[in-house]
């Protein structure tokens, strides 16, 4: 029998807000947002944005991570963090909340981790918060040095570099500094870092079975910190091969990752993943220092040794390699009170939550009492399209178990079931361009991860299009219209296009075969069906395409070539269904 790894927690869905009511308990100086479950947002407990006259630094990104991101929020550091469910993004709403309630009037720099997931939530959020009239900047950290250019559009992965970003930033906005300087200093710093983790065991998700993934005699060099494989597997070294290999993959005049040269000044950063004993991750110290002092020229100007981005319980560490001049130590070495550089805990005890900001506004939607003949039709149409998704929850989480996470079937399972409870009460039927909005707010709400963001994109940019026809009937080249800007949207912020194996592989031919038929006065009918027919060839295709976009290219073209992208045919899936079901209205 197989059972879970031992761990001392209670529900495995309520860690991460256990976790934060503990952190808020130890440190005074810190609050949490009162919108648990769904918004998870730590802030300074001194900060409210109506008065805050310095730029909020904002970060976050998947839990599991500790201590980031919520450890480094305090004075001269963060002024709130967004945390998500375990290696999950979190939604565009918390990072909302997050924003209004620090954001004053100098605005605010979000941080964020170079993963998809993550870009595309605080991308949106970012764009939101603008409408809404603050002022906001976006660094993206990417500092990996484990794999070689080129990697698709995913680019380098955001690993533990990013608390020193962190850590300059803060600083350089507690110092006084217009969001402007504060951003160029922190993408500044962002591009002086490299870092390279190693591993002997993978982690393990509570409540999930550990993984023997790389058994008692290997360990794995290059990963990720969310256990996602490495570079390569090799048998196990002494820490002393380890940190020579490390070194030279982060210090690589080849790749030229980082632009540090014999003579430069240096921060070296040994972080601990979770399982590793403070014990190694000095003795890894104690060989690096030398070793970069006198193999590589460098001067090591200073020295963090501890967990500073875990991955839960791992057995590993990363090390972390920052060009420095005086200006950075500085801001390296300004006084903090965030509890993790290092542990602030003094002042008074204020309560240890507070409201979650509201928007000034909120609609609110319903069904309309009697359904017309375009009600009707897109009742079915949504009805027909979250049907076949969840029918494909099990074959989808199938193939994402060989390219991704293994959880797309799972996710796009939760948005389909929430767009039919939804669609009971809530959806305007007769207005198709709210409905299309609502259906945005309900995956939103219900799917979470990369796959729920841009599916609230699509919904997004197809309502904007729509409702830019709201004075007319809702044609089917204005559908057209709307699906060809949603394609642009979500290339845009996700910055996939065709042949990047993703769902614009079946999204791209779908509206390109519904645009040419319908500007060649085709029946609509007849080129809904030609159009679905395409986005299933399209998705079928991605089985030949080597992945350029997410977590699925980091994985070898030998695994890609034996299942199609999921989320291609999960696309493919509810567009052919949608057409299907709009023929069958008509013909009846």
């Amino acid at each position: 029998m197989v059972f879970a790894a031992k761990k001392f927690i209670n529900n495995p869905s309520d860690v991460v807000t256990e976790f934060i009511e503990g952190l808020v308990e130890t440190y005074p100086g810190l609050q949490y947002l009162d919108g648990f479950p769904e918004v998870k947002v730590v802030l300074r407990a001194d900060v409210a944005a109506e008065k805050y006259d310095k730029v909020a630094i904002i970060s976050g990104g998947g839990s599991g991570h500790e201590p980031a991101h919520a450890g480094y929020v305090g004075e001269g550091m963060l002024t709130a963090a967004i945390c998500g469910d375990v290696f999950a993004s979190p939604p565009v709403d918390s990072i909302l909340a997050g924003i209004r309630a620090v954001t004053g009037t100098e605005g605010c720099l979000l941080i964020v981790k170079n993963y998809t997931g993550d870009r595309l939530n605080f991308g949106l959020a970012a764009e939101q918060a603008k409408s809404e009239g603050y002022k906001v900047e976006t660094v993206i950290v990417g500092e990996d040095c484990a794999l070689p250019p080129p990697r698709g559009i995913a680019g380098r992965r955001g690993l533990a570099g990013t608390v020193l970003v962190h850590k300059v930033a803060g600083a350089a906005a507690e110092a006084g500094l217009s969001l402007e300087k504060v951003a160029a200093e922190a993408k500044c710093a962002s591009e002086m870092i490299g870092t390279m983790g190693v591993a002997l065991s993978v982690c393990t998700l509570p409540g999930q079975v550990t993984s023997d993934r790389l058994g008692a005699e290997k360990m794995e060099l290059g990963l990720g910190i969310h256990g996602e494989p490495g570079a390569a597997v090799v048998d196990v070294q002494p820490v002393d091969v380890v940190v020579s290999h490390v070194l030279k993959q982060i210090l690589n005049p080849e790749t030229n990752y980082v632009p540090i040269t014999r003579g430069n000044r240096v921060v070296l950063m040994v972080n601990g993943l979770g399982g590793t004993p403070l014990m190694e991750l000095m003795i890894a110290t104690g060989k690096a220092v030398p070793k970069l002092q006198l193999e590589f020229g460098l001067a090591v100007d200073r020295v963090y040794t501890g967990f500073f981005m875990t991955s839960l319980d791992m057995a590993g560490f990363s090390i972390s390699i920052m060009k420095a001049d005086q200006s950075i130590l500085d801001r390296l070495d300004a006084p903090t009170k965030a509890p993790n550089w290092p542990v602030g805990s003094d002042g008074n005890r204020p309560p240890p939550k507070i409201h979650v900001p509201v928007p000034p506004s909120l609609s609110s939607q319903s069904r309309p009492h009697e359904l017309s003949k375009e009600g009707r039709i897109l009742e079915a149409a949504i009805q027909a399209a979250a049907t076949v998704i969840i029918s494909l929850k099990d074959s989808l989480n199938e193939w994402d178990g060989k390219v991704g996470d293994g959880d797309c079937g799972s996710t796009m399972y939760r948005g389909a079931t929430a767009i039919l409870e939804d669609m009971k009460n809530y959806y305007p039927l007769n207005d198709a361009a709210e409905t299309v909005n609502e259906i945005g707010s309900s995956v939103r709400r219900a799917m979470g991860g990369t796959s729920g963001i841009i599916y609230h994109l699509l919904c997004k940019a197809a309502y904007a299009e729509l409702k830019a026809k709201a004075q007319s009937d809702i044609t089917p080249k204005h559908w057209s219209e709307a699906l060809k800007s949603s394609i642009t949207s979500v290339s845009k912020y996700g910055g996939a296009t065709a042949g990047y194996r993703t769902m614009l592989d079946a999204l791209i031919p779908a509206s390109q075969v519904l645009e040419e038929k319908l500007s060649a006065g085709e029946d609509p009918i007849a080129a809904f069906i030609l159009s679905a027919e395409a986005a299933t060839a399209g998705a079928e295709s991605t089985i030949q395409m080597q992945a350029q976009a997410g977590r699925s290219s980091y994985v070898s073209a030998e695994i890609l070539a034996t299942v199609p992208d999921p989320g291609a045919m999960a696309a493919a899936g509810w567009f052919s269904a949608a057409a299907r079901a709009v023929k069958e209205q008509y013909q009846s």
